[in-house]
């Protein structure tokens, strides 16, 4: 009897439970040399690089531009904070 989702019974799950069990020899984690290893290491780099969308040099120029407007306001506000607290801290103690 099968439901919508299925069922252990159908032949579908009877063959997928069979190929489980089958033993892996080799495939992708199969020993290597550690040259092997390392050439596909820098082989999958290389193929990642190749899949990010590098900026075009306005958009560059642009979030360098955003950053370093960002960490001047940051570096002001930290600098009255603690010009404040300095004024506060000899104002208590003294």
């Amino acid at each position: 009897m099968a439901d919508a989702v299925g069922s252990i019974d159908t032949p579908d799950a009877q063959d997928e439970a069979a190929e489980s069990k089958k033993t892996r020899k080799g495939g992708k984690r199969a020993k290597k040399g550690p040259l092997k290893r390392l050439a596909l290491f820098y082989r999958q780099i290389v193929a990642e690089l190749r899949k990010v969308v590098w900026p075009s040099r306005s958009q560059l120029t642009t979030y360098t531009t955003v950053v370093i407007v960002f960490v001047i306001v940051m570096i002001g506000l930290v600098t009255v904070i603690d010009y404040g607290l300095d004024h506060a801290a000899k104002y208590v103690f003294g």
